[in-house]
């Protein structure tokens, strides 16, 4: 568990027409979802409402980011985990809250983005293992996928220097050892 993140137990929904509702956070290694104050300046970033917005969780955990956008209104959100417990988890959360526009797929999601078609999204929320130093590969393949105009968000262990090309940095922040990016797709693609 790495400081700024909540243990075990439950994460609140912080806006849209879900807020303060709970998402159960088993107890699996490595799992430690996005802390409240974290998303609630990312969706600050983004602005409140997402309606007509495509959104990719890749590494859903607690479903914490992917659940925060579709209760903002985004059009379609799909939420990709690897582990069944909590794949399984992310599917009861949905059908409680009643999120039609969610959808849960157990997929590796580096091999996923690596066979995703480009343009697809115009959200894609990158949250891997603290310190995998999946970050700088992770980002470039998003950045394949989401539609001009769109935005990739990073969260980990350290900051990107410098995005790939067809990425500009828009904001940046830092919450304990968390560093998170927001970055958007540039129309020209340099």
């Amino acid at each position: 568990m790495k400081p700024g993140h909540a243990a075990a137990g439950e994460v609140r929904i912080v806006g849209g027409q879900w807020k303060r509702s709970k998402l159960p956070v088993l107890d699996r290694p490595g799992l430690r979802p996005t802390p409240d104050r974290v998303r609630e300046t990312l969706f600050n970033w983004l602005g409140q409402d997402l309606a007509g917005w495509r959104v990719l969780d890749a590494f859903a955990g607690s479903g914490a980011l992917g659940f925060e956008a579709a209760s903002r209104g985004a059009a379609s959100t799909l939420l990709l985990e690897n582990d069944a417990t909590l794949v399984a988890s992310l599917q009861a959360s949905a059908l409680r809250l009643g999120a039609t526009t969610l959808s849960v797929e157990r997929a590796d999601a580096l091999r996923w983005l690596a066979a995703c078609a480009p343009g697809r999204f115009d959200l894609v929320l990158l949250d891997p293992p603290f310190d995998s130093g999946l970050g700088p590969a992770l980002v470039a393949q998003a950045g394949r996928i989401v539609a001009v105009g769109g935005c990739v968000y990073l969260e980990a262990a350290a900051a990107l220097d410098a995005p790939p090309p067809g990425l500009v940095e828009h904001r940046r922040g830092r919450a304990g050892a968390v560093h998170f990016q927001l970055f958007r797709r540039s129309a020209d693609g340099a």
